[in-house]
């Protein structure tokens, strides 16, 4: 009988665990609302401008979890038409209407809560977003000139938390639907850049949020939150508690932005930089330069070619050992298959892989069918593509590797479905370890995680052997080689001019695809590490694009140069040439990092150098890949055009 009312208890203990409390829904984008219906403000994450990677919990600070009552109100409303204590800007209390605060909206409820946790999407949570619950009060089209949120006195560790983040730039973020809304924690005046905190100098902390939220036929279509200068408070002396009222004012306004448009606001947003524009004029430039790079060579490579057919189809079969020279004279050597022969179909069948799981995540950013302005809907994207798309990779580098004449194929399945997983795997595990010592919302959750895990396994892995399955039994194993393969290798020759060694030529073959892709490359790092939003897809499809294309081209142009100082061995020199524009855009993210942003700490670092690590991995796998097939092509062609024995 004693059990009794522990069961009966049971029930209510299990739910109040932290893992197993209810999560609140989120409020739906596009509701249509009532005059006086609830709107709920979602907060998000705090954290240092800079550092658009470290990320913490907006609760992290002792910001208000719950809301004032209303006679906690009325009393701070008569409190502060009796005096401006505890505002630094004593002439903004004696302005006209300034502390006329009766007209605050409707009366408080004070049934919201903050720091519950709100219900998240899957690429909400990979790209760091903890979106919890906040006490304010808002109500549809109800004008609220102030309202007290909370009156607390800040001890000393409190104000050493507000301090440290002011100081070191923290920024907040908030939601109202899927709205983003940002503002400064606090301020600083009068230090130095070099020495810090020096006397004289002030730090102040913002209490009061003003919302300013447009609506357009019962929909909100934009918000945006500013905080007051005038009605800041002096924190410099963290040893003094200090009394601080939270506050909030909120306007409502109508704007003629449509619903489906009102993500473009942001593009104006003071809050972001404006370095932003439509660069019409790079991708132009880029354009010419690929344009005449590409005509360049293939006006280059057709003379020259057209020469060697002429002068190798002229001769006769007595003159033919003495005359032969260049690239016909390793027609015995040239289809000799490379060393490492599974790593290397491995990475040309990943790379195939990655490019087509691109183009596709692109193209459906184009179409609208993946939001681009949904937060983190493209990595969620690209994740989901990646899996589905493991059986070409598998089916690529399996073939390949049965054309070469190899016979386990497990092996070679087992080499794709880990070539880049597992490079993903270290630097997720490393950066992960990281951010969770921090105490960072950039750390993903156990249940991201298994989700990802159980994604791999379940559909990535059975899909990259459904695919080697396929090309074991259905794919064309015959190479087609149009020349027979000697059985002793001929000798390279060791004098080469340095301009054609193969180090000068890894480096021509990653800088031009480069400097096509240069400007761009600002944009983008922009938007990936920092709070910009990219839209322009459309142009960065193209440039991709152009990318390759000029990839190829480069590639083919060296391969030729190659065969013609007689060096046979071409398979893997084709896949690394081509995939050097990679380790540019590695070494230029060291550029961006040191030169072109304000990042620092470890945990940024370890984001930043680590992730785009892997990019460039990708890239250079892309690249590789596409180099590697055009070559393949192209020595094929240019060897079945000769008469050779």
């Amino acid at each position: 009988m004693r059990l009794f009312p522990l069961l009966l208890a049971a029930p209510a203990v299990v739910s109040g665990l932290p893992f197993l409390k209810k999560k609140h829904r989120r409020q739906k984008a596009g509701t249509k609302y009532e005059f006086h219906d609830a709107v709920h403000v979602i907060v998000n994450k705090v954290g240092p401008f800079n550092n658009p990677t470290e990320t913490y919990r907006y609760y992290s600070l002792p910001f208000c979890k719950s809301h004032a009552d209303q006679s906690q109100h009325e009393a701070a409303v008569e409190n502060l038409e009796n005096t401006s204590a505890g505002y630094t800007d004593d002439a903004a209390a004696e302005e006209e209407g300034a502390f006329s605060f009766l007209a605050s909206g409707r009366r408080i409820v004070g049934d919201r809560v903050g720091a519950e946790k709100t219900k998240h999407r899957f690429g909400e949570h990979i790209a760091g977003d903890r979106r919890e619950t906040s006490p304010y009060e808002l109500s549809f089209q109800d004008d609220i000139e102030w309202r007290l949120l909370c009156k607390t006195t800040l001890e000393t560790k409190e104000l050493n938390k507000f301090k440290e983040a002011i100081h070191n730039n923290y920024f907040f973020e908030m939601f109202i639907e899927d709205l983003p809304m940002w503002g400064y924690v606090g301020d600083f005046e009068d230090e130095d850049a070099i020495l810090g905190e020096m006397e004289g100098s002030h730090t102040y902390l913002f209490p009061h949020l003003h919302f300013k939220i447009g609506t357009n036929n019962g929909q909100i279509v934009s918000a945006a939150v500013t905080t007051e200068r005038d009605r800041r408070v002096d924190i410099t002396n963290v040893h003094k508690p200090t009394t601080v009222q939270f506050s909030y004012s909120v306007e409502w306004f109508d704007s003629d932005l449509p619903w489906k448009l009102r993500m473009t606001s942001y593009a104006d947003s003071r809050f972001l930089p404006s370095s932003f524009e439509i660069h019409w004029l790079s991708i132009i430039n880029s354009f010419v330069l690929v344009l005449l790079l590409t005509a360049f060579l293939t006006i280059i490579l057709m003379r020259v070619l057209k020469n060697d057919f002429s002068r190798y189809m002229e001769l006769d079969d007595e003159t033919l050992e003495e005359e032969e020279s260049g690239w016909k004279l390793i027609h015995g050597d040239v289809f000799r298959f490379p060393e490492f022969p599974v790593l290397f179909c491995a990475s040309v069948g990943t790379g195939a892989q990655l490019t087509f799981a691109t183009l596709s995540l692109l193209i459906l950013a184009l179409t609208n069918l993946i939001s681009t302005t949904r937060r983190g809907s493209i990595l969620a994207g690209m994740v989901v593509l990646y899996c589905l798309t493991c059986s070409i990779g598998s089916f690529v580098s399996t073939r390949l590797y049965f054309q070469m004449g190899g016979k386990a194929w497990v092996r070679c399945v087992l080499f794709t479905a880990g070539l880049f997983p597992l490079p993903v795997t270290f630097v997720f595990m490393w950066v992960n370890t990281i951010a969770l010592a921090h105490g960072s919302t950039s750390a993903l959750p156990f249940t991201t995680i298994l989700t990802i895990a159980s994604i791999y396994a379940l559909v990535a892995f059975p899909l990259t052997v459904l695919g080697g399955i396929l090309a074991k039994n259905y794919a064309s194993h015959d190479f087609n080689a149009p020349t027979r393969t000697t059985k002793v290798a001929r000798e390279i020759p060791s004098e080469v001019p340095w301009y054609r060694t193969r180090f000068v030529q890894m480096l021509i073959s990653g800088f031009l695809p480069f400097s096509a892709i240069y400007i761009e490359l600002h944009y983008i790092f922009a938007a990936m590490w920092g709070h910009q939003m990219y839209t322009l897809f459309g142009i960065l499809f193209f440039a991709f694009v152009l990318l390759l294309i000029v990839t190829s081209f480069i590639s083919v142009a060296l391969l030729y140069f190659q065969l013609a100082r007689e060096d046979h061995r071409w398979w893997w020199s084709a896949f690394i040439n081509a995939g050097m524009t990679g380790l540019f855009i590695y070494a230029y993210s060291f550029f961006y990092y040191f030169h072109r942003s304000g990042m620092s700490g470890l945990l940024q670092a370890s984001f930043y150098f680590g992730y785009m690590a892997i990019i460039s991995f990708a890239f250079f796998l892309m690249l590789g890949s596409a180099g590697f097939h055009f070559s393949l092509l192209f020595v094929k062609h240019i060897y079945s055009r000769v008469k050779c024995d």
